[in-house]
């Protein structure tokens, strides 16, 4: 049976193939009780999916967006819930990094037909479909053209951050990306925190100016993974969230919308942790 929580996914207004109204009608299907649409760097698929979920009253819907944040070793994002997805400074932010976005994808694509690998930054564009443009994007026009075998491969050989393509672009710290969901009235969450390195003195850093929360259920963590994070959160007094980064691929190896197992649990304390924090109260 699948989850009936699931607090990360992404839509076509950044790298997921779904339309948030075609992410909310995929929920219902599947039976999903709480759904969060957390795109890549802007908030533009909320209202759209909003005005879906009145539709299917079944489901809560949970504003929310993800942010990718720079490290000294690597990249961290960071997961905003029940944003004023509406908040001037939030929006100003979001459209500097998505110009940032592209501007890397730009140089990703001069860089691959440096290395002999042709691609259309017309179609780059048009798979971006006026969203954030990312990698994935670039991913699929090298697909496309036949250059490689499978969407991963662009990253395992090209577009990974020690490919020969990568390129960096200008992005928000992890303090910054929290002082900006708490900014925007928003429950920052460390997002995949397995995959970061030296995660205690992260979480301190981090909790110091407002973290609320890791993921730790997450696509492809086994149980000895979540029981340390749990225990990791809990040290730290952080509430647990989790999804199944979902972006409607198609693939065969992508974890299903709805297929980490969320607690109902971790969806009704964020929320009432949301509540508490408009009435002004402590959590």
């Amino acid at each position: 049976m699948a989850s009936q929580v699931d607090l990360h996914t992404h839509t076509t207004a950044s790298d997921g193939r779904l339309t948030p109204e075609e992410m909310v009608q995929r929920a219902a299907e599947k039976g999903l009780r709480f759904l969060s649409i957390t795109d890549h760097d802007t908030v533009a698929g909320i209202t759209r999916a909003i005005d879906t979920v009145t539709l299917f009253p079944s489901i809560r819907f949970i504003p929310g967006l993800e942010i990718n944040t720079d490290t000294p070793t690597g990249e961290v994002h960071i997961l905003g819930y029940c944003i004023d997805y509406n908040n001037e400074d939030l929006k100003l932010t979001l459209e500097k990094l998505r110009a940032a976005r592209e501007m890397r994808a730009h140089k990703i694509v001069i860089n691959l037909a440096r290395l002999g690998i042709e691609i259309s930054w017309d179609r780059v564009m048009e798979l971006a479909g006026g969203g954030s443009v990312g990698r994935p994007h670039i991913a699929q026009a090298m697909f496309e053209g036949g250059h490689i075998p499978s969407l991963q491969e662009a990253f395992i050989k090209y577009i990974g951050r020690h490919g020969p393509a990568y390129a960096e672009r200008e992005r928000l710290t992890p303090k910054q990306a929290v002082e900006l969901v708490i900014s925007a009235g928003g429950l920052p969450t460390l997002a995949h925190p397995a995959e970061c390195d030296n995660l205690d003195e992260l979480i301190k850093e981090l909790k110091g100016v407002g973290l609320i929360g890791l993921e730790t259920y997450y696509d492809g963590y086994h149980s000895d993974i979540v029981d340390k994070l749990a225990r990791i959160a809990a040290r730290h007094d952080l509430i647990t969230t989790g999804g199944s980064d979902y972006h409607g691929l198609g693939s065969s190896h992508e974890t299903p919308l709805g297929g980490v197992d969320v607690p109902v649990e971790c969806a009704e304390r964020l929320l009432s942790l949301s509540e508490k924090r408009l009435k002004g109260e402590n959590r």
